[in-house]
């Protein structure tokens, strides 16, 4: 299943037999709690970034601090999920999803009352742990609840619902902060999430009837790792590249990785299966996954601060004009099901798919400042549209190719490569814009205000026009890292199929039979 903001779907714990302790009661209750609680954190994910520069001009802070803001709800929401979603099989689905609203609407009252940018940002944090549990557990909730044809719908309606708020999040969230302030979008949200806190009381309890062991010295390796390569990231045009603690966070991080590797590949329960990737065409949809934190989580992220800190639009208006970038990420994953089903190849559409996406990013380095929301239409409908197409068809392409005794492993492999990837993408597209607008500004400071979205003065023609270079030099990257996505995704499809299944009397010398990509 997919995961939030740019993966909008929960992930379903599936590495053991689902049992409920007791009959599910109130299903339409279940249903509801579930899909009010993926619509608010998608609309949480996508709408804060309308507001930080309200929130940087409020606490006066710019830069690395206030990108912390965004990054650490993304990095605590995709390093947990395996975790949460282990610990959901574990301790109860009910009860993980109880603790995850709690965390996030006691990090999201935080949010509203923090004074400080570090408390701001620690409180993202949290905010961003319980996301997790109410995303991994919300799925399971809905598998102990319904079956047959009734769980292919209630999993249908929460697909479309973390759409719904993806492409809503910028335009509510900016209405809110232009109209009642930055402090107001976090705590409508922290009501909702009062709300699914009350509603766990009325949904039935869950847990695997076989317990998972949860691979704890894996999961700490790996959001360990995660957290030191993104504080390098993230602190690296703050504190200089070749700043020790910069090089020491980032050398960490990739001892960290290796480290991870070889207690996987030990470990009798990984939290992460790699010998999945030996089926190349698997690996080939992981990478596929990619293609929303390439090309489409750092533009959703970063382009309302260029909005209103270049062409000084209000966050109302800047969430507005994003709605050509995220609204056609809910309606073009059922064209490119529809297609699929009807026979065009899948490998085909993907291929068009991220094609799109990287000549869309290509396009956009027509943004220019003054130039309106006009020509800007076709390149974000392009990049959306490619994104939608993507997340059509990926989760079903790369699961088909597994066994079903894998297929939660494969599923949290899937969502953790593509979860991770986001987080590190828009930590990343920070620290690199910031880098370029201090090379060119010749200033740390001014660089850090003007990528905050403060340009007022009277050299803001001039700041406008080094922050849209900046971002015609980003526009081009991403294209080419897009552009190297398809080719490699392509590239691994077309080759022969390795597949990890193993071999046992009842399959020894069968055909295997065609995977989906090639039909």
């Amino acid at each position: 299943m997919k995961a939030a903001t740019v993966n909008t779907t929960a992930p379903v714990t599936t590495t053991a037999p689902i049992t409920s302790p007791q009959a599910p009661r109130r299903p339409a209750v279940t249903l509801t709690l579930v899909l009010l609680g993926m619509l608010t954190l998608a609309m949480s994910m996508s709408g804060t970034t309308v507001a930080l520069p309200d929130i940087g001009a409020d606490l006066g802070a710019s830069g690395a601090s206030l990108q912390w803001a965004v990054t650490g709800y993304f990095l605590t929401a995709s390093s947990f999920m395996l975790v949460t979603g282990a610990l959901s099989d574990l301790f109860g689905r009910r009860r993980v999803y109880r603790t995850g609203a709690a965390l996030f609407t006691a990090g999201l009252l935080l949010s509203a009352t923090a004074t400080d940018v570090l408390v701001l940002d620690a409180a993202r944090a949290v905010a961003g742990l319980g996301a997790a549990g109410v995303m991994a557990s919300g799925g399971a909730l809905l598998a102990t609840t319904f079956s047959g044809p009734a769980r292919t719908k209630a999993y249908a309606a929460l697909g479309t619902t973390g759409g719904i708020g993806l492409a809503a999040g910028p335009t509510i969230s900016g209405a809110l902060v232009g109209g009642l302030g930055w402090r107001s979008g976090f705590l409508v949200f922290a009501v909702v999430g009062a709300v699914l806190l009350a509603g766990t009381f009325l949904v039935a309890e869950s847990r695997a009837a076989i317990r998972p062991r949860l691979d704890v010295p894996g999961a700490v390796t790996f959001i360990a790792a995660l957290a030191l390569l993104m504080t390098g990231v993230t602190q690296g045009p703050q504190n200089g590249w070749s700043h020790p603690l910069v090089l020491a966070a980032f050398g960490a991080g990739a001892l960290l990785l290796v480290l991870f590797a070889v207690l996987q590949r030990r470990s009798a329960h990984p939290v992460l299966d790699l010998t999945l990737v030996r089926d190349r065409r698997y690996l080939a949809w992981t990478l596929a996954g990619l293609t929303g934190a390439v090309g489409f989580a750092g533009t959703l992220t970063y382009l309302p601060t260029y909005f209103q800190g270049v062409n000084g639009v209000s966050a109302g208006a800047a969430g507005t004009t994003m709605l050509l970038l995220t609204a056609p990420v809910l309606v073009a994953p059922l064209v490119s099901g529809q297609l699929v089903n009807r026979g065009v190849p899948a490998r085909l559409v993907i291929t068009v798919a991220i094609a799109l996406v990287a000549a869309g990013n290509a396009w956009l380095t027509v943004l220019a400042p003054g130039g309106g929301v006009a020509p800007l239409a076709g390149p974000l409908l392009t990049i959306g549209i490619g994104t939608g197409l993507a997340n059509g068809i990926i989760d079903g392409q790369a699961m088909s190719l597994v066994d079903p005794e894998r297929s939660g492993t494969a599923a949290g492999f899937l969502n953790t490569v593509r979860g991770g990837g986001q987080a590190m993408m828009i930590a990343a597209l920070g620290a690199v814009m910031l880098s370029l607008l201090q090379s060119r500004l010749g200033s740390a400071g001014l660089a850090a205000r003007v990528t905050s979205g403060h340009l007022a003065g009277p050299d803001h023609a001039h700041l406008a026009q080094q922050f849209t270079g900046v971002w015609h030099t980003v526009l081009w990257g991403i294209a080419a890292l897009t552009a190297l996505l398809c080719v490699t995704v392509t590239t691994l499809l077309r080759a022969p199929r390795t597949t990890s299944r193993p071999v046992t009397p009842a399959t020894e010398g069968a055909e295997a039979p065609a995977p989906a990509s090639e039909r």
